[in-house]
């Protein structure tokens, strides 16, 4: 079987699939076959990337928009489907960083209420609607284990998702549950930072990182496509950050 019809008639949805990671990864589960459902709380957003999608793959993807912190509108997609064999979690947030000494501890509680409590609640809302054998992969970040200044709070939010992984692998098995752990990556993440500064950050970072320069959203995808891919893959955190944990030199 090639890779164009690894996940041909299999149902995917990808949480968070407006832009960024979650758009090039339904983008890459629908080039390879997949029926793609993509969710997220912004309408027209949504539409977008499905419109995008189908203009680089050529095949349809469905768009819901599904506010992943309302449990019983979560239930209630989930029950009115027919099941998917693959959930890919790649709900964002973007609060919660800063010095810890300054930290806003409110501004960190609302990152857990924009990342790990979403990523949670759709779990187990899907749970009983996943193939047995099928997959979940969770997009974290490699602020978990890289020790960067600055992103300790960061770091406990994507650290408290990845300690889940491989006691959810073996609790849930068969099914299988992976995480995908990006490093610095050119999406829409950083749109809140002035071009000139990004541009600047962005060379700061390949300067310092053994892969010479920061990461790309389809880099990520094709991380996760392995993960749901390969059925010999379970309780795993795999790093797509450019060697961001090693010392350069």
């Amino acid at each position: 079987m090639t890779d164009q019809q690894r996940f041909q008639g299999r149902r995917v949805l990808v949480a968070g699939g407006s832009s960024g990671i979650g758009e090039a990864t339904a983008a890459r589960f629908a080039a390879d076959g997949a029926r793609v459902v993509i969710t997220g709380r912004r309408e027209t957003a949504l539409k977008a990337a499905a419109d995008r999608i189908q203009a680089r793959t050529g095949r349809d993807v469905e768009a819901v928009r599904l506010d992943a912190a309302d449990r019983a509108a979560l239930e209630d997609h989930f029950a009115a489907g027919t099941g998917y064999d693959h959930l890919v979690l790649a709900l964002g947030g973007a609060e919660g960083g800063g010095p810890v000494a300054a930290l806003d501890l409110d501004s960190l509680a609302a990152g857990f209420e924009g990342k790990f409590w979403p990523h949670l609640r759709t779990l187990q809302a899907a749970l009983p609607h996943l193939r047995e054998d099928g997959s979940i992969t969770v997009v974290s970040a490699v602020s978990a284990r890289a020790a960067m200044p600055g992103t300790a709070g960061l770091a406990a939010i994507n650290g408290a998702l990845e300690a889940m992984i491989g006691p959810l692998a073996a609790e849930l098995a068969p099914l299988r549950v992976n995480a995908v752990s990006p490093g610095v990556i050119d999406t829409p993440w950083w749109s809140g930072v002035p071009e000139d500064q990004r541009r600047a950050l962005f060379d700061q970072f390949a300067a310092a990182l053994p892969a010479g320069r920061v990461g790309r959203p389809d880099e990520v995808a094709d991380a996760v496509a392995f993960l749901a891919g390969n059925g010999y893959t379970t309780g795993t955190v795999l790093e797509v950050a450019g060697g961001a944990h090693l010392a350069k030199g």
